[in-house]
């Protein structure tokens, strides 16, 4: 991961990029920019890195002069000795903001931040055709490509399964993806959230913590003295029953009543 630092203090980039190292060896430090007027010079000749760490205050202004004229896409994580600019520093792509001295262990947080960012940015590349369309077509919406097969995992190996054969996902001690024919597989997705950003919303209900259910195989709905709503799934799953809470039964009433 390419870095640059933004320090106008010599020593103290000197230090902070041996502590980067200490934190992560993985982050390659390509330039250290001492002023705005540097700063802007090469932000104009160079192409951004993947992260920029940026003090505030400066010999000849305020790094945030940077990045009103370059709106970079990558993170910036802001390391300064003062907590005023907190606010505006999350206003031009900053997620994190580190106090000198900076704490290792903060570091580590931010540079972890940063890498899932640029992850998650490289994973979803731009379909360069879809938006010209839209852009020729002010009408159009561009839908969210969401996920058509999950791997499920077996003894023997993996299990492609398509999205419109799976009757629900359960998290129970681990997160098992559920087939309309009753069969279980555990998935290598750590959180349902994770999960339920992949699944078409208007298809999958997320009922509570431990299920998102398919709206296929939802046969019926009762309603409890408290509010409470009790899902009733469709056979082979008939034996489940799925809680939505008294705060989420109106919108899952919206949801089914469309």
């Amino acid at each position: 991961m390419n870095a640059v630092i933004i320090e106008d203090e010599k020593l103290v980039a000197r230090e902070f990029a041996y502590k980067i190292a200490e934190v992560d060896a993985e982050v390659r430090i390509v330039e250290t920019l001492p002023s705005v007027k540097t700063a802007l010079r090469w932000f104009g000749e160079n192409a951004e890195p993947d992260v920029v760490f940026a003090d505030i205050q400066l010999a000849d202004g305020v790094s945030f002069e940077i990045f009103q004229k370059f709106q970079l896409s990558c993170p910036i994580i802001f390391v300064t000795s003062y907590n005023e600019y907190a606010i505006q520093a999350f206003k031009v792509n900053g997620i994190d903001y580190l106090l000198k001295p900076v704490d290792t262990d903060d570091l580590s947080k931010a540079i972890g931040k940063a890498r899932m960012l640029n992850k998650a940015k490289n994973a979803m590349p731009v379909d360069l055709q879809k938006l010209m369309q839209a852009l020729q077509q002010p009408g159009t919406v561009l839908k969210p490509n969401y996920k058509e097969t999950f791997l499920g995992n077996s003894r023997s190996g993996w299990v492609p399964i398509k999205v419109n054969d799976i009757a629900f996902f359960q998290y129970d001690a681990v997160n098992f993806m559920v087939t309309k024919t009753n069969d279980r597989y555990p998935v290598d997705y750590e959180t349902m959230d994770q999960i339920e950003e992949l699944l078409d919303p208007s298809q999958f209900y997320r009922a509570n913590r431990q299920f998102i259910v398919n709206n296929d195989v939802i046969q019926s709905v009762k309603s409890l003295e408290n509010s409470k709503l009790i899902l009733k799934l469709k056979s082979p799953h008939h034996a489940i029953d799925v809680d939505i809470s008294r705060q989420k039964a109106p919108a899952f009433k919206r949801w089914l009543d469309r």
